[in-house]
């Protein structure tokens, strides 16, 4: 079976749409489990949600202590948009929109990954190729590089969350800088994350809250937009809402507002023509693009740090909901990593990431800067849906 990869069909509730888990087998014995992406109708399609009320909140707390999965992160397909704009307004419009479309799906209650050091995830879509590594466990701190030579595009994030416990609620800031550049423009745009508010009483929820920034100080141009969630009690109301504006930095004057839901629309209203508007975001249309499960097109090229390696006996025992398997595969990846750490430390060795410089100060905070000019092609392949 080496080098052969299987689909295995996980068991479902009625309402929950087929999914499937691929595993794929490399050299030296390393097994790859790959599931597919969240759809935005994510609340009725999660498998890897803890089996009651009092596991999800234990794992709420174990996910923010350990920062975020490294393989929930998705290519964008609104990339080209940023880089085939004709104007610095067109340009930054796209960029907007592409922001908006980071935002995923957070769900309360999914059983925690717990990111090791070193660990890594290379995943190609198209020609844009993203690797990520955690550079840091304590605190948390992980590091993203993705380039694009066809459309002559880069991205470099280094974020470490920071939870903040309020009672009936942790609300974690996502610290950190995420710069977009398109190259052949000599553009450069400098962002921030919202933040993650998870509430625990009255009703149980995740949402993204909080302000971004967007900034290209070539254009002149700034964007801040505001995410809202719902009310306080959690019930229905203006949930997952985004509202903010683009103006000029030196005069800071309004050009155009923007209004909607980060998981359904959002458009472009012109402030000299109230009547005029333009959908910058769809989330609908992205999301049924990122429906299909990665596979592994070059099993040879695993590398053991690869999150899919790592984490593998474990997503397989979570999606199959034997959780007793599960939390065994979890103590053991972790029991490795401590045993890791204590020979470094008896042999007074200081671990130093392989795919990042990274630096910190008090003033800028985590930085990180790629070793490599561009991403190389990744064994694992996200592709697109046939439509």
């Amino acid at each position: 079976m080496r080098g052969m990869m299987m689909n295995l069909e996980i068991p479902k509730t009625p309402n929950s749409r087929k999914s499937r888990i691929l595993v794929s087998e490399g050299k030296d014995g390393v097994n790859a489990v790959l599931t597919p992406p969240f759809s935005i109708e994510y609340e009725s399609d999660v498998e890897d949600r803890a089996p009651n009320i009092f596991q999800r909140i234990f794992s709420l707390f174990t996910n923010v202590r350990s920062g975020s999965d490294l393989t929930r992160f998705q290519a964008s397909l609104l990339l080209f948009r940023c880089s085939s704009g004709e104007t610095p307004l067109d340009r930054f419009i796209a960029v907007v929109g592409w922001s908006i479309s980071t935002t995923r799906p957070a769900v309360f209650g999914v059983a925690p990954y717990n990111p090791i050091l070193g660990e890594t995830h290379h995943v190609s879509r198209g020609t844009l190729n993203v690797f990520l590594e955690q550079v840091s466990h304590h605190p948390p701190v992980s590091a993203l590089h993705a380039t694009d030579e066809k459309e002559i595009v880069e991205m470099i994030w280094c974020q470490q969350p920071a939870p903040t416990f309020s009672g009936a609620s942790v609300e974690v800031v996502v610290h950190g800088k995420r710069q977009l550049k398109l190259l052949n423009h000599g553009e450069n745009y400098v962002m921030n994350s919202p933040n993650l508010l998870i509430r625990l009483f009255p009703r149980p929820g995740v949402d993204w809250v909080g302000t971004v920034s967007i900034g290209c100080e070539e254009s002149g141009l700034e964007a801040e937009l505001y995410y809202k969630g719902p009310s306080f009690l959690g019930f229905k109301g203006n949930q997952r809402s985004v509202k903010g504006k683009i103006f000029e930095s030196k005069t800071l004057k309004t050009i155009y507002e923007v209004e909607g839901h980060w998981d359904r629309t959002v458009i472009l209203k012109d402030v000299h023509n109230r009547k005029a508007s333009t959908v910058i975001y769809n989330a609908k249309d992205v999301f049924s693009k990122l429906i299909k499960t990665p596979v592994v097109k070059d099993p040879k090229g695993l590398w053991a740090t690869e999150s899919a390696v790592v984490w593998g006996e474990l997503s397989e025992r979570i999606l199959g909901k034997d959780w007793d398997k599960a939390r065994e595969a979890k103590r053991a990846v972790e029991e490795k990593e401590r045993e890791l750490q204590r020979e470094r430390r008896s042999n007074g060795e200081t671990w130093v990431p392989k795919h990042f410089t990274v630096s910190y100060t008090k003033e800028r905070g985590w930085e990180c800067s790629p070793k490599q000019k561009w991403v190389p092609p990744a064994p694992i392949v996200a592709p697109f849906r046939d439509i």
